[in-house]
């Protein structure tokens, strides 16, 4: 008797757990009560690649220095959104994609140490969806060591912060190659067709021709594939990003060919152009190499940049015979259609032009180094980990001083400009006024003055122009040197400034300021 009351009590049991199990999944989850003693946290892999964006997130904040000023291209991407400066000239090859991305800060405050904290932990959420995007097609350890070394270039940290648009063509970049995979993969879903949507839509918002450059292979596979969601996705996205781009180069220029012979004009004139040894001279620190004259920087310096494509030669290799070659091939083939522009189609270099190229090469290397480390059994295990970990700990050195340097150095290049600024205030030259010559264009964005220039690529009005203008507000021509200025200026008061001298012209009467330049 007590075991047939047993086993009936447990047979009870069992169908009282059936008839919930059997309730909750009938019960949506959005509707279920959650658990209190449970609270929800991301699995493992995603807590992995979250820390890579927070750890680069928190570096930029401490090794670039928030207060830093603005810099001269910055200055003109900021003017054109902000309150505390008028616009500066915006020449051909910019987009205003960057300056509508600083928006949300610049419109309303001149805080410079706001607006790098604003633009760092957006460059962290940045490449978290970027990193995000390649899920499913390398594990997420690798996924992980990708954007650590893309992260932890100097190039990377120092431009993070910036109001550059590089960094963002590069996150868009290494999402839309990502997307892009999943999309062929994945053919009934729709959302990597947007998410390939929205990386090509980035990189135009930023730099269309760079957009263009980046997604040549995607478009040749799109034509083999022969299957239309593909390209209308990533033809509309880069279509969405460049429509501003466009629709200004027939308001501005008179066509879309108008501004891109400008454009060329400006760069020093697109064609067949060797500046690989240029870029080489930048790595060493130096934020634009235009005319790119000097030492190459020591071995260790630039020792990565001759590892990288060694690893990335490795990586194919690796995934041919592991048979997922597209996954690997196809971001290295982007990687090298957007450094060719920047390598050898024009005559000067900035380390930011290859920001793309890295980003889209980083997952290949970390793949290569991960299989250096885990291929090899017994004593050459040891041996390869050993060697890696030298390799990595002695390129995060370099990469860190170079960093330090760089920072320093464009830091007191920023004061400098600022402590110009203020001394112009005490000469007289506030806003509304005009600056003209040398480091005008962020010396005025401090002081709150227009600029313009009479020449150079840079070129808005005339001596003339200048002079009517001087009539009406206050008007300063700068110089790095004692040097004669120009014929407008002669007659003007030469003044010592931090940035060199400064011919400010007499004060222009009270009748004839109108209070505007």
């Amino acid at each position: 008797m007590a075991r047939a009351s047993d086993a009936a009590g447990a047979h009870a049991g069992t169908t009282a757990l059936s008839r919930t199990r059997a309730a909750t999944r009938r019960t949506p989850s959005w509707a279920r009560t959650p658990r209190r003693d449970a609270p929800h946290r991301p699995p493992p892999a995603t807590r992995l690649l979250m820390a890579v964006p927070a750890a680069f997130t928190l570096l930029q904040l401490v090794l670039v220095r928030p207060g830093a000023g603005l810099g001269w291209d910055e200055s003109v991407y900021v003017s054109q959104v902000s309150g505390h400066a008028p616009a500066a000239f915006f020449s051909a090859p910019r987009a205003r994609g960057i300056s509508l991305l600083v928006a949300p800060i610049a419109s309303w405050s001149s805080s410079t140490p706001l607006l790098r904290v604003y633009l760092a932990f957006l460059s962290g959420l940045g490449l978290y969806w970027a990193l995000r995007a390649w899920r499913g097609l390398f594990p997420t350890g690798v996924l992980a060591a990708g954007g650590a070394l893309f992260a932890s270039l100097w190039i990377t940290l120092f431009y993070g912060p910036q109001a550059m648009p590089n960094y963002w063509v590069a996150l868009g970049a290494l999402a839309a190659v990502g997307f892009f995979l999943h999309a062929r993969r994945e053919r009934d879903r729709r959302g990597p067709l947007w998410g390939l949507a929205a990386g090509a839509a980035l990189m135009a918002w930023m730099r269309p021709t760079d957009a263009v450059w980046v997604t040549v292979p995607l478009l040749v596979l799109c034509l083999r594939d022969r299957r239309p969601r593909l390209p209308l996705a990533l033809l509309g996205g880069l279509a969405a990003g460049a429509a501003e781009w466009i629709v200004e180069a027939y308001v501005r220029y008179g066509g879309l060919g108008a501004r891109l012979s400008a454009a060329s004009r400006i760069q020093g004139g697109l064609g067949l152009h060797d500046a690989v040894t240029d870029q080489l001279r930048s790595l060493g620190g130096r934020a634009l190499c235009r005319p790119c004259t000097g030492a190459v920087p020591s071995a260790p310096v630039i020792a990565w940049w001759f590892v990288l494509p060694l690893l990335a030669a490795g990586a194919l290799v690796i995934a041919v015979r592991g048979r997922r070659t597209t996954a690997t091939a196809l971001p290295l083939a982007c990687a090298v259609t957007a450094a060719v522009p920047y390598l050898f189609l024009i005559g000067y270099a900035a380390p930011r032009f290859l920001l793309p190229a890295y980003a889209l090469l980083a997952i290949p290397v970390a793949d290569a180094l991960t299989h250096l480390v885990t291929a090899p059994t017994g004593r050459w295990r040891l041996v390869a980990v050993t060697l890696v970990a030298v390799g990595v700990a002695g390129h995060l050195a370099v990469q860190f001083a170079v960093l330090e340097a760089t920072v320093a150095r464009t830091t007191a290049a920023h004061r400098v400009w600022a402590d110009t600024a203020t001394q112009l205030h005490r000469l007289g030259v506030r806003p509304p006024c005009l600056l003209t010559g040398g480091d005008s264009v962020p010396v005025a964005f401090s002081a709150g003055c227009a600029s313009a220039y009479t020449a150079g690529h840079d070129a808005s009005t005339t001596a003339a122009g200048l002079t009517r203008t001087a009539h009406r507000v206050p008007v300063a021509f700068l110089t790095t040197g004692p040097a004669r200025p120009p014929s407008y200026a002669r007659g003007w008061q030469r003044h010592r400034v931090a940035d060199g001298y400064a011919y400010v012209a007499p004060a222009p009467s009270a009748v004839g300021k109108r209070g505007h330049v």
